[in-house]
């Protein structure tokens, strides 16, 4: 494998889960920060088999998720082969081995490797900025991650959709006012009994971000779950939040 530090611009070395997982990323444009780690803290331990990241980037959500659960198969698609390319290094790096991979393609067109209805899990991280309302970041890598293009949310939808299994779960983290056109495009794509997870960046606040977890063929209506305060009054993470940032616990949603 080439090392991605040959590509041109500049890298970091960060971490995630408090030192757990090893992470490379790129020094400017779009830098993961605590979405996709609670997006992979939201794939229930019911789980099992095999979970593909949606627009996985350079692999911060699947390489949480496989160092929580080493009895998962996961699978990231990246449109980016340079990002993808670095979820790959990160990969390797962490020494997951052949049950973490990673597939350029676009979720407009799967490659044919991503089989229709063969995950059990599909999690997304996906743009969240509205195009038409949105002011887009100069550097392109981070107007691509950050704002909708040519796949827009119902597309996101459809693809889980379609990849995952009869009673497989889509999950998603979105912004939180963006949730009634999330709602409407996991529905529409065949996702029911929508379950609402709130995250609010103080007590006593709105929240910012929204987990919401659906399932392939449900007709059940939709329920709120437990939410997720990120920090306390001096800033500090709660302790709830401390637990599933950095020690690896999940979410109690499903």
């Amino acid at each position: 494998m080439s090392d991605p530090s040959s590509m041109s611009g500049g890298f970091t070395d960060d971490a995630l889960l408090g030192g757990k997982v090893k992470f490379r990323q790129p020094a400017s444009g779009y830098r993961a920060a605590i979405d996709p780690v609670l997006l992979a803290a939201a794939v229930p331990d019911s789980v099992q088999g095999r979970v593909l990241d949606l627009g996985c980037g350079a692999g911060a959500a699947m390489l949480c998720l496989a160092k929580r659960r080493e009895d998962l198969q996961v699978v990231g698609l990246e449109r980016d082969e340079g990002m993808a390319q670095l979820a790959r290094h990160n990969v390797e790096t962490n020494g997951f081995g052949p049950r973490v991979t990673v597939v350029t393609g676009d979720l407009l067109q799967p490659p044919p490797q991503l089989v229709v209805g063969s995950f059990n899990a599909v999690i997304a991280n996906p743009p969240f900025l509205d195009p038409d309302n949105a002011t887009a970041s100069p550097d392109p890598k981070k107007a691509a991650a950050t704002v909708e293009g040519d796949a827009d949310l119902a597309d996101w939808a459809r693809a889980a959709s379609r990849l995952v299994r009869p009673n497989g779960l889509v999950i998603f983290i979105h912004r939180a006012d963006r949730l009634a056109a999330l709602r409407a495009a996991l529905e529409q794509s065949g996702c029911g009994g929508l379950v609402l997870l709130p995250i609010w960046p103080k007590a006593h606040t709105e929240p910012k971000r929204m987990v919401v977890v659906g399932r392939r063929g449900d007709k059940s209506d939709v329920r709120m779950a437990n939410g997720l305060i990120l920090h306390d009054n001096d800033e500090r993470f709660t302790a709830k939040a401390n637990a599933v940032l950095r020690e690896g616990v999940p979410l109690a949603i499903v």
